[in-house]
This record gives C-alpha cells, structure tokens and sequence, in this order.
C-alpha cells in the first residue's frame, strides 16, 4: 500500500537506542511501500525532524530523554498541521505510559517484541486508518484505565442510532468494509459514519474514538 497519490509511506523513526532504530530502518526500507524520511533519538528531535519533514506515521518510543514520547505526542498533534499518525512503541502492552499515550493522541501501539510482519503491518494499518491497530489490548486499555460512570458525555445522545451501531463496532477492532458487511450498507457510508462519530465524539481517530467510548460508559461496561 502507498498514499493516494501513488508515494511511499513517509516514516520518522524516534528511539532514543540507535541499534533500535537501525533495526526499524532495516526492517521497513525492505519494503518498497516505505520509506524511512529521519530520525530522533529524543522527543524534542522527534517534535523538529516531524516538523521538518512531515511524515506520514511516526513510530514513537514512550521513554525518551529531554521530552518523553507522549509530551512529544501532544506537541505534534498540537503544533503541526496535518499532523503525521504517531504508534506508540513500548516494551509492555500494559504499561501506564502507553494508555497516556493513546490518550495524547497516538493512534496505536506497537510492542518492541513485535516481528517484522507485525511491523509492517502496523505502520500499514494507521497509515490506511480504517482500524484499531491491536484492538484487544487497546480495549483492555481503555477499560482498565476508564474514568468512573457518572453522566454520560452530551455526544452520546447526539449519535444517531446506526452512528452508535458503528461506533461500537469499531470498538470491536472491525474494518469499514467489515463493518459494512456486518450492518448491510456498503462501505462509503459506513465511512460516512465513522467520520460523524469522529465529529460528535470530538475525536481525531478511531482509536480515540473508542477510548472516548470506553470513558463514557458506552462500550465495555
């Protein structure tokens, strides 16, 4: 998979182990869908090479010196225009840090672990953006860090009753065209859909989408 425009995927690499990176670089210039545009071996470079170079995903170690990776996160998301898709890339599924992360804004998040498949895979998921990237453990996630129920968010009751079908399968982890096949209308207009629950919800993505979900009370309770 390219950009629409027929490009490669542009890439900006930010962990503070150079062998890390050097791994990263190998792993996805082997594939001639990507191309590596930099690097940063700490969140401030990470917030000027993106800056610099715009990219299309950034795979973002979390714990970085100088500005760790979710101060990074929220500077991108914040300071650039049509800010790059950011995964989180960390040694634990489970650590704090990447819920704060996904809460920054980051679209997913990648486990160092990960082979090179995965890899790819994930950089091609958020960079398409018509799914969660690991949606179990995001929801696991998002319900083990959820805020407590007290009143639902004035969006919910904004949703139409097919925007609210979508948005909980999207919490799910589903596509749009699987969605589409799921509720019988064809994949346009669940695109249509998701991006009005994107609307409603305030929302800059899926993932965020479902986390938002997840703190309202109105998936996984």
């Amino acid at each position: 998979m390219k950009t629409p425009d027929g490009a490669p995927i542009r890439v900006v690499l930010a962990d503070d182990e150079r062998m890390v990176r050097t791994a990263l670089r190998a792993i996805l210039e082997a594939e001639p869908e990507f191309e590596v545009a930099g690097e940063a071996s700490t969140g401030a470079q990470a917030v000027s090479v993106v800056r610099e170079l715009r990219p299309d995903v950034v795979l973002m170690d979390v714990r970085m010196p100088e500005v760790d990776g979710i101060r990074a996160t929220e500077q991108i998301l914040r300071t650039v225009a049509e800010p790059p898709r950011i995964v989180v890339v960390t040694t634990f599924e489970n650590d704090s840090y990447v819920y704060d992360a996904l809460r920054a804004g980051a679209s997913g998040f990648l486990l160092k672990r990960a082979d090179a498949d995965e890899l790819v895979q994930a950089v091609r998921l958020v960079a398409r953006s018509d799914s969660l990237l690991f949606p179990a453990a995001v929801r696991a996630l998002a319900a083990q860090h959820a805020a407590a129920r007290r009143t639902a968010p004035a969006w919910v009751a904004r949703l139409s009753g097919r925007e609210a079908d979508v948005l909980r399968l999207m919490a799910t982890g589903l596509t749009n065209a699987e969605i589409a096949d799921r509720i019988g209308v064809g994949p346009a207009t669940v695109k249509t859909h998701v991006a009005s629950v994107l609307a409603k919800t305030g929302t800059r993505d899926r993932t965020q989408a479902v986390i938002a979900a997840y703190e309202a009370g109105f998936v996984g309770g």
